[in-house]
């Protein structure tokens, strides 16, 4: 594998920056990456060499003629399927969307062609975001590059995956009840979930409009960091936009890496994310991690929020309540593809009707399904009212106790990655194993997560911190400094060999 691929995307920067690499070099590298291994991981729907090398060769041309680029030209980028790309297909991994072109970019993906990232490609995921495993897509099932008959994690299982597997530095995932922490947590990278409104979803094809959150996937908290920056800010054509100004995420994360003072910081510990129910060895590193804080000088409390009890099973009935709105429109008439009724009339009702049975995934239409009974005249007030109110008390229980520490963390997964078609089958289970990652999404809470160590199997772990909304910084500091304590010799204890050896 060529040594420039396992570089972080900021040591990168300063590579192409001082002129001892190209930016058509390190995406010529990051292209045959992918062409050497995507066949055995899938982490990618759509790669387009031609338009990345493209731009990489106009930074090149920029900086030679002295032009002042920003600090990520150069550095290539995926983009999970779900956020709309001009020129290039957005399917959302599913066959009703298949082969669409969109005819504009999302804002975020303005934003990285402002800033000349090269786009290498579209990156899988469970079909319309709708799962935790990447193995509801339409078009495969993608592979953990550290175990490749486990999952990687969903539904932006692809974006994590192609950063894992050092295909790119850096992805753009989306996250509505985990689906980029909890990739990252088996995938041994970093994925963040911005406060809600603080990355605009201008362009993100919606799932759960009040819940979803583009942010980063990367592999390390500072690249993360300026990844957000760049992404970050208002945006007028986002009516949850915030107006806030984007904070310098990436200067402030470098500087307390670098002091890693703790003096003064207090951490909760969520007495209802960890312990029963969790892998031992996924609690032993969370414990483990806590303890180095707090050696470090940090003050550790253990807090209760007793309505995280509910907030699985309220997130399970206001996330099918809003994909059973926003999917409607991809019915074969505005939308999507349109398949005919083979016998009988051609009216738009039997159109519609066949037009999502062939389109639509099992755990699509099973979602659909549920949110529509859950909106249904005598259900609405029994089933989404009661867990608005769910979402409201777990909202207050986040309030109370940030009243008395800075972040709380937990571990981000219950365990480890399992095996493929393990829990493909039992969707309960599959539910269950967003358990730790959905309350973030039902309070719009920023929160993130930092590999910490392996299992005996030698699969990653992670680590989750969570802070108040509106208070992302506090979250990158506190993550760099579980980064920056975190055992350099964590990363060769877990067989990263094998992606040169398997791969």
């Amino acid at each position: 594998m060529n040594e420039l691929l396992k570089k972080s995307a900021c040591e990168l920067a300063v590579d192409l920056r001082e002129g001892r690499i190209t930016a058509v070099e390190l995406t010529t590298a990051c292209l045959d990456r992918i062409e050497a291994v995507d066949g055995r991981i899938h982490a990618f729907l759509h790669i387009d060499r031609e338009g990345a090398l493209a731009t990489a060769a106009e930074v090149d041309a920029l900086r030679s003629q002295g032009e002042e680029l920003h600090p990520l030209a150069g550095i290539p980028i995926a983009v999970k399927d779900n956020i709309v790309t001009r020129g290039m297909p957005t399917t959302c991994a599913s066959k009703i969307l298949q082969g669409w072109i969109p005819p504009y970019d999302a804002t975020v993906v303005e934003r990285i062609k402002a800033a000349r990232l090269p786009i290498v490609g579209k990156t899988n995921m469970d079909e319309f975001a709708m799962g935790s495993s990447t193995e509801h897509s339409a078009f495969g099932v993608t592979r953990n590059p550290w175990n490749t008959e486990r999952i990687p994690g969903g539904s932006g299982g692809g974006s994590a995956a192609a950063v894992a597997a050092y295909m790119v530095p850096l992805a753009l995932g989306s996250d509505t009840g985990g689906s980029i922490r909890q990739p990252a947590s088996v995938t041994g990278t970093v994925g963040a979930k911005p406060t809600y409104g603080g990355v605009s979803r201008y362009g993100l094809v919606a799932m759960a409009s009040s819940l979803d959150q583009i942010g980063p996937v990367t592999r390390t908290v500072a690249d993360a960091a300026a990844l957000t920056e760049l992404i970050g800010g208002h945006d007028p054509l986002d009516s949850t936009s915030l107006t806030a100004p984007v904070t310098d995420l990436h200067n402030a994360v470098c500087k307390v890496a670098d002091t890693r003072s703790l003096q003064g910081l207090k951490v909760g510990v969520v007495k209802e994310l960890s312990g029963e129910g969790y892998q031992a060895e996924v609690q032993s590193a969370f414990e483990v991690t806590v303890e180095r804080l707090r050696s470090a000088g940090a003050e550790v409390i253990e807090v209760s929020c007793p309505n995280l009890e509910y907030a699985l099973a309220a997130y399970y009935l206001i996330m099918p309540a809003e994909v059973s709105s926003n999917l409607a429109r991809f019915d074969g008439i505005r939308y999507g593809i349109r398949v005919e009724p083979t016998q009988g009339p051609v009216t738009a009702e039997r159109v519609m009707a066949a037009t999502r049975e062939a389109g639509f995934g099992d755990e699509v239409k099973r979602r659909i399904i549920l949110g529509t009974h859950v909106l249904s005249a005598g259900y609405y007030d029994a089933y989404y009212g009661s867990a608005q109110k769910v979402r409201t008390l777990v909202q207050r229980d986040f309030d109370r106790v940030f009243a008395d520490v800075d972040v709380l963390v937990s571990p981000t997964a219950p365990t480890t990655a399992f095996r493929l078609g393990d829990k493909v089958d039992d969707p309960m289970a599959m539910y269950l194993y967003d358990v730790a990652t959905i309350p973030a999404n039902l309070a719009g809470i920023p929160a993130m997560s930092i590999p910490v160590g392996c299992d005996n199997e030698g699969l990653p772990i992670g680590f989750q911190v969570l802070a108040p909304a509106h208070h992302d910084l506090r979250m990158y500091e506190v993550a760099a400094l579980v980064e920056a304590l975190t055992p350099d010799d964590i990363a060769g204890n877990c067989p990263a060999a094998q992606w040169e050896e398997v791969l």
